[in-house]
């Protein structure tokens, strides 16, 4: 098979796990089988036959059709796609193992239409990956928001429906006034949207105008969930814990900052960036978005609440990076979306399992809760030390490049904002591994005395009790992954030092 087979095939391959879904919507089984099939052929053909193109220095493409003249449906991978398409096909395959264990645990309704509009999700995510141009992206970015409006629904409830609104009204809203917006106005002052190393605007527009474009294609770009333009994402928290998982973690929200760093080197130019300082304000916005959010966070006893205003705060250390316009931000940006991914999909993975397990969604809910569930509470404690940035998992690579990125800018107040978010991540996140571990069970809990335990607690939290093993097994995996992603940032660094001078 050619590589560039293989980059058409692997845009259109989840739609054959849309087919596979609803021909077997009768029988479950089969039905999961099938999506589980063609997730893990999916990865395989981004892995197995792009990856080592990619690596090796190339760059496939394939045009598909000319809109207009320099206006064209096309596609060509890149390593800050390449490494996009890798999370997205790889963490597709975790989330469906772990939808099985929670759609059938929590006994949802309207599991077919969950699978399929998952795998559009998926194919949406793949097409932004592989994107060769603004317009292609717009295009596909906008698949994603259509496809994933069902899930946040899904529950059919009057707050999913309100979250649903919320959801479709901001992110359709901002991409059709602001992204819509910028992406003609690129096309009109350069003819063409392509993306090219080194940027294609040097030269085309006046500096008030790079400034204006920027912010055009910044707050249009409202997946990144920059504030103001954040508040979808906790409001899309009603949505069970699979779809949280793949708004956070997988697609949606990934695709957003993703969308944001590509723009920022392959549209404006980390160097251009740089000599005009068009970008400085954007690493103000991005700062105050990574310090609010975080702060909110600890105010949120539901567990969701907490991790979704985490999320928010973490998304813009990707947008950061590469308004820094350094090198080193760039990659630690990059760096920063297989990171975070692995660290916040074992957080979701948690909470679900949590939820399926023991019923609580709250924090204040969860003392003792990890004697009785010590590997779901473990993921989450590697999870969380990666999201905070430490040793041994991937986020503290991430976060050093970032930190880097910093200096090497003379920003010495955004170094200061990131350490300060780390320090504000262990209060929001290590609470609920105290909790877990540390603290007694009440008496009156559905593990107190109904199950046999001594009023002073001696023997409360013993037996393990966790959420059913389709719901364990990923988050320990991922978990796994944060620590395998330590050790092996090396390959994740060089994938992508194609993308900065």
């Amino acid at each position: 098979m050619s590589v560039t087979t293989a980059v058409g095939l692997a845009v259109v391959w989840p739609l054959i796990g849309v087919a596979l879904v609803l021909l077997f919507r009768r029988w479950p089984n089969l039905r999961e089988a099938g999506s589980l099939l063609t997730s893990g052929s999916l990865f395989a053909l981004v892995a197995g036959v792009v990856l080592p193109f990619v690596q090796a220095g190339g760059r496939p493409r394939i045009d598909l059709v000319e809109i207009l003249p320099g206006l064209e449906l096309a596609f060509e991978v890149e390593p800050l796609g390449m490494l996009f398409a890798l999370v997205a096909s790889g963490l597709w395959i975790v989330t469906t193992v772990y939808s099985i264990g929670y759609m059938r645990g929590h006994n949802e309704e309207n599991q077919t239409r969950f699978y399929a509009c998952f795998a559009l999700a998926i194919a949406g995510a793949v097409g932004v990956a592989f994107a060769a141009n603004v317009f292609t992206l717009f295009v596909f970015y906008e698949a994603i928001t259509l496809s994933t409006y069902p899930l946040v629904t899904h529950s059919g409830t009057e707050a999913a429906k309100r979250a649903g609104r919320v959801y479709l009204g901001i992110l359709m809203g901002t991409s059709v006034a602001f992204l819509l917006l910028a992406l003609v106005w690129t096309y009109w002052a350069v003819g063409t949207t392509d993306f090219r190393v080194g940027g294609i605007l040097a030269g085309k527009v006046s500096h008030r105008e790079l400034i204006i474009l920027l912010a055009l294609y910044v707050f249009g770009t409202g997946k990144a969930a920059l504030m103001p333009f954040h508040r979808w994402l906790p409001a899309a928290m009603v949505a069970p814990t699979p779809v949280s998982a793949l708004l956070h973690a997988v697609a949606v929200v990934k695709a957003g900052v993703f969308t944001v760093l590509k723009i920022l080197v392959y549209v404006f130019g980390i160097d251009l960036l740089a000599a005009t300082g068009a970008s400085r304000w954007l690493t103000w916005v991005a700062a105050f978005t990574i310090l609010a959010a975080s702060i909110i966070a600890l105010t949120k006893d539901n567990l969701k609440a907490r991790l979704a205003y985490s999320t928010v705060s973490q998304l813009s250390y990707i947008v950061l990076g590469g308004a820094l316009a350094t090198s080193a931000g760039v990659l630690g940006g990059g760096m920063h979306i297989a990171m975070h991914a692995f660290g916040k999909i074992t957080l979701f993975f948690c909470a679900g399992a949590i939820l399926v397990g023991a019923h609580k969604t709250e924090i204040s809910q969860m003392d003792g809760l990890g004697r009785r569930m010590p590997y779901t509470f473990g993921a989450f404690f590697i999870g969380s030390l990666s999201v905070i940035g430490l040793p041994p998992t991937g986020g503290s690579w991430s976060k050093w490049f970032l930190l880097l990125g910093a200096a090497d800018a003379h920003q010495w107040t955004m170094m200061a904002v990131l350490m300060a978010s780390s320090l504000l991540s262990i209060g929001y996140l290590m609470p609920v591994v105290a909790r877990g571990f540390f603290r007694p069970p009440p008496v009156d809990d559905d593990h107190g005395d109904a199950e046999g335990h001594t009023p002073d607690h001696s023997a409360e939290g013993s037996g393990i009790h966790e959420a059913p093993l389709l719901c364990v097994l990923p988050p320990v995996f991922t978990a796994f992954g944060c620590i395998v992603l330590f050790f092996f940032a090396d390959d994740v660094y060089r994938l992508l030092t194609g993308i900065v001078p």
